[in-house]
């Protein structure tokens, strides 16, 4: 079993910056890939960056140039880094662990609003 827990979201105004976090615990052997996804009110959850064990990262269009996924081994933690903020990037905000199972966490509120 792993365990995530995701932190940092809130209320920010448009053209504003939020970090998220992604803290995974329990049993985390092997390769894994960690994700970001988000679902917006009435819409379907999408994945938004992904990024390997060994660094190697991918991003939906939509937020290319502004989000970057990046994460820190020794501390089992993911995170995600948002810049410019759309109000189209109003979503709840997932992390996901993909290794020999597939786990979520309970989700962060981002709010892009003036």
């Amino acid at each position: 079993q792993v365990q995530l827990v995701e932190s940092g979201g809130g209320l920010v105004q448009p053209g504003g910056s939020l970090r998220l976090s992604c803290l995974a615990s329990g049993s985390i052997d092997g390769r894994y890939v960690m994700r970001w996804y988000r679902q917006a009110p009435g819409k379907q959850r999408e994945l938004v960056a992904a990024i390997t064990d060994g660094g190697s990262t991918n991003y939906v269009d939509s937020v290319k140039g502004r989000i970057t996924i990046s994460r820190d081994n020794a501390k089992n933690t993911v995170y995600l880094q948002m810049n410019s903020l759309k109000p189209e990037d109003t979503a709840v905000y997932y992390c996901k662990f993909v290794g020999r199972a597939g786990y979520w966490g309970q989700g962060t509120k981002v709010t892009v609003s003036s």
